[in-house]
């Protein structure tokens, strides 16, 4: 007797279609760039129809744009997993710091995050998809290794930008072939010159 399988759901299928054109769009956006990847190379590249496209993505820069965020919800997701909330909160920044290295040496994501993601999208858009993300993360950890009354709300958050921002530069100098220790170690030193270690 043959079993059936058991037949997807219309959501299932929605899903497996939408995960489908973001894997070949991430492909064809690092092999090729942004302005060189046009929506039919996606859809062929995918398997699918123009109509799946604009059925789940309005246009080329929206598809761009969840290209994006779902690049930075998995970087987030190596950082928060880092934190084993056993060690003091110096050490979960340094942790966080070495995650994000490892999560941004992934193939391509340096390209789709730090160069192309502000190209395209604007620097504004990025710090939003970035606060949604990573963004905090980082922000709550400062707060969580600063002495109490160190620092006022604004200062922390502009803070964890401009570490935030030092995180990427080094990123990118990893990614065009420097050595990763010293930048850790430099991430280090800045983070115990913010907490007064």
């Amino acid at each position: 007797m043959q079993l059936e399988k058991p037949r997807r759901s219309n959501r299932e299928r929605s899903d497996t279609t939408r995960a489908a054109i973001l894997d070949a769009a991430r492909e064809l956006f690092i092999a090729k760039g942004y302005a060189d990847t046009a929506t039919p190379d996606i859809v062929a590249a995918a398997g699918l129809t123009r109509g799946a496209l604009y059925h789940h993505f309005e246009d080329k820069k929206a598809l761009f744009r969840a290209v994006v965020e779902r690049e930075a919800g998995q970087v987030a997701a190596a950082i928060e997993l880092s934190d084993t909330g056993q060690g003091a909160p110096r050490d979960a920044l340094l942790a966080g710091a070495s995650a994000y290295f490892d999560a941004m040496a992934m193939p391509g994501r340096v390209r789709l995050l730090l160069l192309d993601g502000p190209a395209v999208l604007g620097v504004a858009e990025m710090a939003a998809i970035d606060a949604a993300h990573g963004g905090r993360t980082l922000q709550e950890g400062l707060a969580a290794a600063m002495p109490p009354g160190r620092i006022d709300e604004n200062d922390l958050a502009a803070t964890a930008v401009l570490l935030s921002a030092a995180f990427d530069r080094a990123a990118l100098e990893i990614e065009a072939g420097a050595a990763r220790a010293p930048y850790l170690h430099a991430i280090g030193r800045l983070i115990d010159g913010l907490i007064g270690q």
